[in-house]
């Protein structure tokens, strides 16, 4: 079978570019072959098509429950990490109950209890920074990022528990902090446990360390129920199946992991990344305060994520810089036609979101930061894709954003704040997800105070 435009580098080298440089990559084949190509990657299985063609997309997306499957299976190299309870990794009936227990947790009133924690937790980690001194906007929406998966999506507070957990999970996470360390995941032979002190086996350890730490927690609450709790775990150990099933001990613990796993270094790489490319560009960062000075002193959560230019730039930077190569692959069932090409069931595809987000007939200029343009017109589903889309839609999108900018409203309301150089941003692989490479280098120069603060000032009669 002739798959569509097969890449003409040697295997062995498209697989050592795809894990030490993955975006260099994709743009080099999106030059030869702008549409579609045939890629040879690890992952995925040997060989997979990948796609940026929207009609083409729109088709895989829309289809993905019959003639372009959407196959937990290609999943299974996250199984270490999420357990094999993992929405992630299930697929059919199983994959199916298992997300409709979850999504009630991420909508609602459920969310606007959590909005003023964000912002309080975002103020915590911010007011212990010392003023001009440099430091890296990524490990601080990371600290930032699990404090909210510990009290928000664990519901814990200060603790032991609390602690160890704060300390365990970035260490879990760890191994996929460089594109060397992340070939652990994509090669199985690789995953040796040569004891304490090798990767492997540290990563096992930390695991067995962090799972004794949740199921003790599940194990509490089962044995004490309040009612009264709001977080996720408290909201998945309540929700119930058309049968009336609570999930088990291992789906929730294996849920919880892929919210976290899923939530933590995404969303702290989209805040650092809006941090710098609002610093970056003057113009737009002066027009964001002033959207944001618009809302008082004490703005009602839902408020600040209503807002319409602070959301055009969140969009903005999801397109220019998002944290996903790809969306969900899918399986072809049936012998089809894509794009003119013949493809025979078994056949993988890859919808490409970081292609797509930069296709110039699409997103003119494409290179350039341009909140504006979500201001101008509405993409479509098949245009805009940075939580993926169809069935495999990330769950956790809605909390997402909702953290994205509560937080940098947080920050951008409070903290005057600088670039330290005005080199480009690079995006580079960190594990399964994509980061700035230097991690933004910046400095808080002092408190801000909104404008509407400086004229009530103005206006108070002395006593």
């Amino acid at each position: 079978m002739q798959l569509p435009n097969p890449l003409k580098t040697p295997s062995w080298l498209q697989k050592l570019q795809w894990i030490t440089d993955p975006v260099g990559y994709v743009e080099n084949a999106a030059q030869q072959y702008p549409d579609i190509f045939t890629s040879r990657i690890i992952g995925f299985g040997d060989t997979v098509v990948i796609v940026n063609d929207l009609q083409a997309i729109q088709e895989i997306l829309t289809n993905d429950r019959k003639k372009f499957l959407a196959v937990g299976e290609f999943n299974r190299i996250t199984e270490p990490w999420l357990g094999k309870n993992s929405v992630l990794i299930l697929d059919g009936s199983r994959h199916k109950q298992q997300r409709q227990l979850i999504v009630p947790s991420f909508h609602g009133e459920r969310m606007q209890s959590y909005g003023q924690q964000i912002r309080n937790l975002t103020e915590n980690v911010f007011s212990q920074l010392p003023l001009n001194q440099p430091f890296l906007a990524r490990n601080i929406t990371q600290e930032i990022s699990l404090q909210v998966m510990l009290h928000v999506v664990l519901g814990l507070d200060e603790g032991e528990r609390f602690q160890k957990l704060k300390h365990l999970l970035p260490l879990l996470l760890d191994l996929s902090h460089s594109p060397i360390t992340s070939s652990f995941f994509f090669l199985p032979f690789l995953q040796q446990d040569l004891g304490a002190w090798s990767p492997w086996g540290k990563f096992l350890r930390n695991r067995e360390k962090i799972d004794q730490l949740l199921y003790a927690e599940i194990s509490e609450r089962r044995q004490k129920p309040n009612s009264e709790r709001v977080d996720i775990l408290s909201m998945l150990m309540l929700a119930q199946d058309e049968t009336g099933q609570l999930m088990t001990d291992h789906e929730l613990r294996d849920q919880l992991i892929t919210l976290i796993v899923g939530g933590y270094e995404t969303t702290a790489s989209v805040m650092a990344w809006g941090l710098y490319w609002i610093h970056k560009k003057p113009l737009v960062h002066e027009k964001l305060l002033q959207e944001l000075d618009t809302l008082g002193d004490s703005p009602d959560p839902m408020s600040i994520y209503r807002l319409p230019y602070l959301t055009a730039v969140c969009n903005e930077i999801l397109r220019i810089s998002p944290v996903l190569l790809f969306s969900f692959p899918r399986v072809v069932q049936e012998p089809v036609k894509l794009l003119g090409h013949s493809l025979e069931p078994g056949t993988v595809l890859l919808p490409s979101i970081y292609l797509t987000h930069q296709r110039e007939d699409l997103y003119p200029q494409p290179k350039q930061f341009k909140p504006e343009r979500f201001l101008e017109r509405q993409f479509s589903p098949y245009e805009f894709l940075p939580f993926g889309g169809g069935v495999r839609r990330c769950l956790g999108e809605a909390l997402a954003l909702f953290e994205i900018k509560l937080v940098l409203e947080t920050i951008l309301s409070r903290y005057q704040l600088v670039l330290v150089n005005q080199q480009p941003e690079r995006l580079v692989r960190r594990g399964f997800t994509l980061a700035p490479a230097s991690g933004v280098k910046m400095v808080i120069t002092g408190r801000r105070v909104p404008q509407e603060s400086l004229v009530n000032m103005a206006n108070t009669p002395l006593s």
